[in-house]
């Protein structure tokens, strides 16, 4: 490889690492000089595959700052139906100055751990807002639990917060069953839930919470929502917390 092929390859290595189109000058290049040049690139690649952990990092960075800007304008659109939905319920102070919305699933483990993360938040922070929002995507039974918490939002709202607690705190997986098991300890009757899920489904609620995790690009649970900000995983209530302060600062969740 003579020296202008080098410093060519080394201008397109360059620029793949950088994630920039290539150079005009290397997609000119003949058969024998895109052979050579295809060699260098191998050559560097293989001894020095670190750069690899590199790309893949900065790709990952990448794509998260894509998935966040899409986010961001899907948060603008959905307001009313991310903050403010008639099918949620809000724990915490309801006139609080932040608010918190986690998109969970009953059987979802990450979740049950997030549980006491909020509960954290909450005895710390007199002053927030924590809206919960279902989404059950692990399969039937969780469809199922999520129908029966809708049901018994409606019929005993005051006790919802002792509900979601006892069943998203529970050992047992969340089935149509248990959810009702944890219902009667409370108070609230089969007969009463299953008359509520006959008049009043769950269906517009669990449509509405999947069109927002779809536009919100949320794939697993739990996920949350926090000012201008989708935020994906069990990140911990230190985190959270950070986030609703940085609110309450200067309007973002990094100022």
């Amino acid at each position: 490889m003579n020296f202008s092929t080098k410093m060519i390859a080394a201008g397109a290595l360059a620029a793949f690492m950088a994630g920039v189109s290539l150079p005009q000058s290397a997609l000119a290049l003949d058969q024998k000089q895109k052979e050579e040049f295809g060699a260098f690139i191998k050559e560097y690649l293989l001894a020095n595959p670190e750069i690899m952990l590199d790309v893949q990092e900065a790709l990952a960075t990448k794509q998260r700052a894509k998935q966040q800007e899409a986010a961001e304008g899907a948060i603008t659109e959905n307001k009313k139906a991310i903050f403010n939905s008639d099918y949620d319920m809000v724990l915490g102070n309801p006139d609080g100055d932040v608010t918190v919305v986690e998109f969970y699933d009953y059987n979802c483990g990450y979740c049950k751990r997030a549980l006491t993360d909020m509960d954290e938040i909450l005895s710390k922070d007199k002053n927030i807002r924590f809206v919960l929002k279902e989404l059950p995507i692990l399969g039937p039974d969780s469809l199922a639990a999520h129908k029966v918490s809708a049901a018994f939002r409606l019929v005993s709202p005051e006790k919802y917060g002792e509900f979601h607690r006892a069943l998203l705190g529970g050992e047992d997986r969340a089935t149509e069953e248990t959810a009702i098991a944890v219902a009667g300890k409370l108070g609230v009757t089969e007969k009463q839930l299953r008359a509520k899920m006959e008049n009043e489904p769950h269906d517009a609620a669990v449509r509405e919470a999947y069109t927002l995790a779809n536009d919100l690009g949320i794939t697993g649970t739990p996920s949350y929502v926090i000012g201008n900000e989708a935020v994906f995983g069990a990140v911990g209530a230190e985190e959270i917390s950070t986030k609703v302060s940085n609110m309450r600062s200067c309007g973002k969740t990094a100022c």
